[in-house]
């Protein structure tokens, strides 16, 4: 039986005044984006600034420098972080919007790959395996060039702990690694050359998808039903992160969240995301009514 959604109060973005400003994961970034555009689009004249700048560096401005209203997040808060908020005065609030299925990406070029277990992804990102025939003796014997969000990124952070066992070192010492916080970056690299191989969200795969091919994990492909379902094994929820102090002290960052929870199923899949579950997207509403004292 489906569960019951949670209805906020309406918002008409042509009364909300007030700047805003956003930043964080480069993963949620076209969301955040996207739902911008639309609230601009139905009358809101203030300015958002949506800066693109890694889930890690998201935090540190939204807790320690306190100087930005959301923190957008491709993975959950960490205590220390939630600690830092609170030091100044920001209890955060969690409201997940989306999912995420990572994908591990080939250029369009490369004919010999279409999938790999995580353990061999593993050895490729760990430097164990450092040409592509010491993977597969038909493969060929090039060296694997490898391309990586950076470790600001929540996308990097997400794909250590979900394939190298939480050690980072594992892929920081590997030599030659390419590394960006800009993932448009890491497209260009990886298309440019059938033995590299890289990874990062989604949207950014739909986005190129005639550049580059996506690899199956463990056998399943990133789909909408895979990713909700968890079977495709790395798939993620998606967050962005405010505080009831700023909701209060900024209506325009309250009206916003508002017009992002009701809005955000409408544009999700075009973004190249999936919807959150309903339970989930209930859950985030329902937080923002009791942060609201509504």
């Amino acid at each position: 039986m489906a569960a019951e959604t949670v209805e906020l109060p309406p918002v008409d973005p042509a009364e909300v005044q007030g700047n805003i400003i956003t930043a964080g994961s480069s993963t949620v970034f076209p969301l955040t984006q996207a739902i911008a555009e639309r609230f601009q689009s139905e009358g809101y004249t203030g300015n958002i600034t949506i800066d693109s700048i890694g889930t890690g560096a998201g935090f540190e401005r939204f807790c320690k420098a306190a100087e930005t209203d959301i923190a957008n997040a491709s993975r959950a808060i960490k205590e220390e972080e939630a600690q830092a908020c609170r030091d100044k005065g920001r209890e955060p609030l969690e409201f997940r919007v989306g999912t995420d299925a990572l994908a591990v990406v080939v250029s369009s070029e490369n004919d010999f790959l279409e999938e790999l277990s995580l353990e061999q992804l593993a050895q490729i990102f760990s430097g164990q395996v450092k040409n592509w025939n010491e993977l597969n003796p038909s493969y060929p014997a090039q060296p694997i060039q490898l391309y990586s969000p950076g470790t600001d990124s929540g996308t990097f952070d997400y794909f250590v702990e979900a394939v190298l066992e939480k050690d980072k070192e594992k892929l920081l010492s590997v030599q030659g690694v390419q590394f960006s916080e800009d993932d448009n970056v890491l497209v260009q690299g990886i298309e440019g050359s059938p033995y590299a191989i890289g990874y990062f969200g989604y949207a950014y795969y739909q986005e190129n998808q005639g550049r580059l091919k996506p690899l199956r994990i463990d056998g399943v492909a990133p789909t909408e039903e895979t990713a909700e379902s968890g079977e495709y094994p790395l798939s993620r929820p998606l967050f962005i992160y405010s505080a009831k102090t700023i909701m209060d002290q900024k209506p325009q960052v309250a009206a916003f969240i508002n017009y992002y929870l009701s809005t955000v199923e409408d544009v999700i899949l075009d973004v190249g995301y999936f919807p959150a579950s309903a339970e989930a997207l209930n859950q985030a509403k329902q937080r923002w009514l009791e942060a609201t004292g509504q």
